[in-house]
């Protein structure tokens, strides 16, 4: 409670929590979709918004930052959607080439802004691999604005969402629009990504997308069941990051975050009823009566 009463460190676990939560939501229809490498790819697709974002406006205002990088994911997504409909190119090699092709384009106009003497100090590097430590009370209000909303959608959406994600053959044959539906889950996925830019960067965005569904999945087959797990995974792994990286010297928080959600993902791989290593293993070394 003491470490709590730190400003930084309350920040830090707030917006962490957050970002926990709306991820773990979002990342298990991703997980469920077998779209895991979209996250990865829209994070790095991200990084040439925000550089763009700063040359227009001058400002290094969390949430022109946000809309910046959203509106350069969306892009991302939209011609990962049209190169796949239209030519013959499959998913993942079309999402290896828009990773490669607008994270290079990020990559080379960061390196130009840092050499333009107004935008030494912008810091837009930290977007990288994130700089939670440097979060302040007008972050974690923007990730509130936009992680609530989204959570919002996601209860509204329910029914659709888990039709499109189990059965989109079905979901067509009831009307369902499954391209709209598709589109905003991808544009949902999309600012849970932008949320967590500052906190674990564009490199290690994607853990926080798959690796709480991933290890919610090894606990239930239920998909209410397993979003409130993936959403406790994630926010404990954002707290327990956070208080980890406060309490040591010299540990970045976006990397531990990422560790916790491996630790937890480890040990559901391995001690889940019925899908953990170990409980299948224990299971057939015990003879059945």
């Amino acid at each position: 409670m003491e470490l709590f009463a730190d400003y930084t460190l309350r920040m830090v676990a707030l917006g962490s929590a957050m970002l926990g939560i709306v991820s773990g939501v979002l990342g298990c229809f991703a997980v469920l979709r077998r779209q895991a490498l979209l996250g990865d790819a829209m994070s790095h697709a991200a990084l040439p918004g925000i550089v763009v974002a700063f040359l227009l406006t001058g400002q290094r205002d969390p949430l022109i930052l946000m809309l910046g990088a959203a509106g350069s994911a969306w892009l991302a997504a939209l011609l990962l959607m049209s190169v796949t409909r239209t030519t013959r190119v499959k998913e993942d090699s079309s999402l290896a080439l828009i990773l490669a092709v607008f994270f290079g384009t990020g990559l080379v106009l960061l390196s130009w802004l840092q050499q333009r003497p107004d935008a030494a100090q912008a810091g837009l590097r930290s977007f990288l691999f994130g700089q939670a430590a440097a979060m302040v009370a007008r972050d974690v209000q923007v990730m509130v604005a936009l992680g609530v909303p989204t959570l919002v959608l996601v209860a509204l959406f329910w029914k659709q969402f888990k039709v499109l994600t189990f059965d989109p053959e079905y979901a067509a044959s009831l009307g369902l629009p499954v391209r709209g539906l598709s589109v905003l889950l991808t544009s949902l996925i999309i600012v849970a990504i932008v949320l967590g830019l500052q906190t674990v960067g564009v490199v290690l965005m994607s853990a926080m997308l798959v690796a709480p569904a991933a290890a919610a999945r090894q606990w239930t087959d239920r998909l209410g069941v397993m979003i409130v797990l993936a959403g406790l995974f994630g926010a404990s792994a954002g707290v327990v990051g956070a208080l980890i990286s406060a309490t040591a010297r010299g540990l970045a928080t976006g990397p531990t975050i990422v560790l916790c959600l491996g630790v937890l993902t480890l040990v559901s791989f391995l001690f889940a009823p019925n899908r953990g290593l170990i409980w299948r293993y224990t299971r057939q070394a015990v003879p059945q009566v």
